[in-house]
């Protein structure tokens, strides 16, 4: 979950010059008397933006920011904090520092929008992430499936729903940039950015947006593959250009990635079935130690063509791709287009079968 957005739209335009930054009244029950209470930005917790201290169990904290985002409220005395999604507003907040999370917070548009993504989405996300553990833990049986599909069926509707009717808000981009893994679909990120308002999409989360769809439209099929060399696991230099004439699954993955360990035995299907039809694959590794990538290739039988530089996340290969979760794959023809993306068991076999054929 990530960042930040636009401003005070629904407000006369009189009012919005004069409001020129943001004031926060809280009156909360428990506050420890002259404890500081303060406002960063989530986005740079270094950066405190106010300060104040409780007087009879009020606080006012007064600045200025650039755009509505999410900041964070600190209660020294008591260690609690508070999320806020706001821009220069007029906010007051009520209730009890015993549960921080039952603030009644009024005054700012984009808080409401927030809250309203939170009720929304947090149950949403809680059980997919435990439909995720599950799936992560075995092979999912045809039951689990279909509930997985019902979850994540109900979490693409509430997106498309929440965009459609706030459109101007800053939190719309907010909920894109935070769900974009789940579909992992560029083209309809796009085009769900595309319904925003020029304000949303020029927030501080709509530049994000618009960054985070440009750099997933690189490797996107029909582009060219992007060329790298790295590794093998005997200390050989291997190209991707040396693949060219072939079909050639690129294929990332980890030796402590689970959902990769279990996606593999499907890649081995594939590539024993295939590579006499002028198709093969070459597994880029984010791993960090060499034994565990050994061991693991060992383990899971994977016969083709693994490099690695050794180096996780920083994986060079895996920049170049703007790699984010794995597994992930990239299908590549002879001339070194992208004819296929992320596509695993049934899905690659049908693919590689409507190429190569399967007779």
């Amino acid at each position: 979950m990530k960042k930040l957005i636009a401003g005070l739209f629904l407000l006369p335009v009189a009012v919005m010059a004069q409001q020129k930054g943001f004031v926060i009244t809280g009156t909360i029950t428990g506050l420890v008397e002259n404890s500081k209470v303060s406002l960063v930005d989530m986005n740079k917790p270094a950066d405190t933006l106010a300060k104040g201290k409780v007087a009879k169990g009020t606080f006012v904290l007064k600045g200025t920011v650039t755009d509505p985002n999410l900041y964070q409220l600190n209660f020294d005395g008591s260690g609690k904090k508070s999320v806020l999604f706001i821009g220069n507003d007029n906010v007051t907040i009520k209730g009890d520092i015993k549960n921080t999370q039952q603030f009644d917070i009024k005054g700012s548009a984009s808080q409401s929008d927030f809250t309203e993504f939170q009720k929304t989405f947090n149950p949403l996300f809680q059980t997919l992430t435990q439909l995720n553990q599950q799936v992560s833990g075995q092979r999912p049986s045809d039951s689990l499936q279909a509930v997985y599909k019902k979850a994540y069926d109900a979490a693409v509707a509430a997106i498309d729903k929440f965009v459609a009717e706030k459109k101007s808000s800053p939190v719309a981009p907010f909920l894109l940039i935070v769900t974009r893994e789940l579909e992992q679909d560029p083209v309809l990120l796009e085009k769900r950015f595309n319904q925003l308002t020029p304000a949303a999409q020029n927030g501080f989360y709509g530049k994000m947006l618009h960054q985070t769809i440009a750099d997933a439209k690189v490797g996107a099929v029909g582009s060219d593959a992007i060329e790298f060399t790295q590794t093998d696991t005997i200390g050989k230099q291997v190209s991707l250009n040396s693949f060219r004439g072939k079909y050639v699954l690129v294929d990332f993955w980890a030796s402590w990635c689970k959902p990769c360990r279990m996606e593999n035995p499907n890649v081995v299907t594939a590539y024993k079935k295939f590579k006499d039809k002028n198709f093969t694959v070459l597994g880029v590794s984010l791993d960090r130690s060499r034994e565990p990538w050994l061991q693991a290739i060992k383990d899971d039988g994977l016969m083709w063509t693994q490099v690695s530089d050794l180096q996780y996340w920083n994986n060079d290969a895996a920049r170049k791709y703007k790699i984010e979760s794995i597994p992930q794959n990239y299908l590549i023809d002879p001339n070194g287009k992208i004819v296929g993306k992320n596509l695993r068991g049934e899905e690659l076999d049908a693919k590689l079968c409507e190429l190569l054929g399967c007779k």
